[in-house]
């Protein structure tokens, strides 16, 4: 099996995932879902992010996306489904990508070859994908692959980013995080989405939040100010590399120079994308 440079797989998922989440920022998602009768935006975020697994109920979306508030998550499914079907949603969720990329790359961009180049790439990741243990990838990995290449590499990065995703949740339970204090501890590295977002978007309260962040304290992983201690970026830093271990056979199947160029090319669109505007300047930090 290839060795790859250490993190070259994680380097290379933090260029392609924000390629994937950017949609849900845009407005063209929620134009998309208003047409259908979605409008709350709660209700358009496990819509758009669940429709691959079907008409499911809230448990199953509350088990597959981790750390959303399970009462947050009944609020709005599987009510969700009576508005408009997986179906329908899937097809104004690709509709969004073609919209977004369009208008945060310019048709040039899109129309490009190194766009091209970037969907071979991604998607010769995705041969070693493997679906056990992973529901979301796996649901993601059953819809067809687009054919244009902008929104086939953006397809790629959806695996991609869902591979990861369930790898990681893996290694949140085997950590013993819930939810909450995964979302808390995350928040502390400095890279995670910030406490206001983060109770706005998942259903929490400031009170759940102090609650997880003394559940913290107490097993030593958080300091009164806030920041991690010692101990708790260690935790944080050994549950980067579990999913690193979970998530390399994609990267050691492109090879170290596929994975250079994917990371070289998903760089270079993604700093288009911030650059126009894709993602809120508060979203992320403490």
């Amino acid at each position: 099996m290839m060795t790859l440079p250490p993190r070259a797989g994680r380097r290379c998922h933090n260029a392609l995932n924000p390629l994937h989440s950017c949609i849900f920022f845009s407005p063209d998602l929620g134009s998309e879902l208003a047409k259908l009768g979605v409008e709350d935006p709660g209700a358009v975020y496990f819509a758009t992010r669940g429709a691959a697994l079907g008409a499911v109920g809230a448990g199953t979306v509350t088990a597959a996306f981790y750390n959303f508030n399970p009462a947050l998550v009944a609020r709005h499914v599987p009510t969700v489904w009576s508005l408009a079907s997986p179906e329908q949603v899937l097809g104004a969720r690709l509709r969004t990508a073609d919209a977004t990329l369009r208008r945060l790359l310019g048709e040039e961009a899109v129309a490009s070859e190194e766009m091209a180049e970037a969907a071979r790439l991604a998607l010769r990741a995705t041969e070693a994908c493997t679906p056990h243990a992973r529901p979301l990838y796996a649901a993601h990995a059953d819809l067809p692959v687009p054919e244009e290449p902008h929104l086939a590499f953006w397809h790629a990065a959806t695996l991609l980013r869902e591979h990861r995703g369930d790898a990681h949740l893996a290694a949140l339970l085997a950590a013993g995080l819930d939810p909450v204090e995964a979302l808390v501890s995350h928040t502390a590295t400095g890279k995670g989405m910030a406490q206001g977002w983060i109770l706005a978007t998942r259903g929490w309260r400031e009170t759940d939040w102090e609650a997880a962040s003394q559940r913290l304290r107490g097993r030593g992983l958080l300091e009164e100010s806030g920041e991690l201690t010692e101990a708790g970026a260690a935790l944080r830093t050994e549950l980067e590399e579990a999913t690193d271990r979970m998530d390399a056979a994609p990267y050691e199947h492109l090879g170290a120079a596929g994975v250079e160029r994917l990371t070289e090319l998903g760089r270079g669109f993604l700093f288009a994308a911030a650059a126009a505007g894709a993602f809120p300047a508060d979203a992320t930090g403490r």
